[in-house]
């Protein structure tokens, strides 16, 4: 690996998955092959600065603090995001990734927390899927469904049991910011005694969609 084409490097809290509050340094990686309905990173498509390794570390340290999350667009687009990943491991940080689930997982070091995000289908992108990342899960892992609607609520329930997905690692609802409303999806959970972490986008709370945040 040369370089990655990075669209931005920053500080911020963790605002979603298991790290939720803490100081991270988010890596955001330009590129991605999906274009869900949803996606508040669209910017991240395209432009970006090509950027060395050494550099992208550097910066990283820079921040001095141990949480580092590697995102997007979707991170795996590019070849040397494996490579990344396993340098921030090598330096200590506690190390997660956010992918969309559509690229292969397999080679991501196994110190880095997964957090694949199984698209749903009212995303637009549930057929690029792809299921043989499940295998690839660790305990310390997490898999994330965005709800929209009832129908997606239904097909992340029809995953869970397909996949036995609780029994492999952590689950995610998330409400789709601003269509699904996050008390009705709280109150499915609770009624249908789901064993899924309900989470709210405490980044979007704080700032709203302020890029860089």
């Amino acid at each position: 690996m040369d370089k990655l084409r990075i669209t931005e490097i920053f500080l911020s809290l963790q605002g979603e998955s298991r790290s939720v509050g803490w100081p991270t340094v988010f890596v955001r990686l330009t590129g991605c092959p999906l274009r869900c309905v949803y996606c508040d990173t669209a910017y991240a498509f395209n432009g970006g600065e090509s950027r060395t390794l050494d550099d992208i570390l550097e910066q990283v340290s820079s921040y001095q603090t141990r949480h580092v999350c590697v995102t997007g667009g979707e991170p795996l687009a590019q070849p040397g995001c494996i490579v990344l990943l396993q340098a921030l491991a090598e330096q200590g940080y506690e190390v997660s990734l956010e992918t969309s689930g559509a690229l292969d997982i397999a080679n991501v070091d196994k110190r880095v927390i997964k957090v694949v995000d199984l698209k749903t289908p009212s995303s637009g992108e549930a057929e690029r899927n792809l299921y043989a990342n499940i295998e690839h899960l660790l305990p310390a892992d997490q898999v994330k469904f965005v709800i929209m609607n009832e129908l997606d609520y239904q097909w992340a329930m029809g995953m869970i049991e397909k996949f036995r997905l609780t029994e492999r690692c952590e689950v995610l609802f998330s409400p789709a910011m601003g269509v699904q409303d996050p008390a009705e999806l709280a109150e499915k959970i609770l009624a249908d005694r789901l064993p899924v972490r309900f989470q709210l986008q405490l980044h979007k709370i704080l700032w709203g969609d302020v890029q860089g945040r």
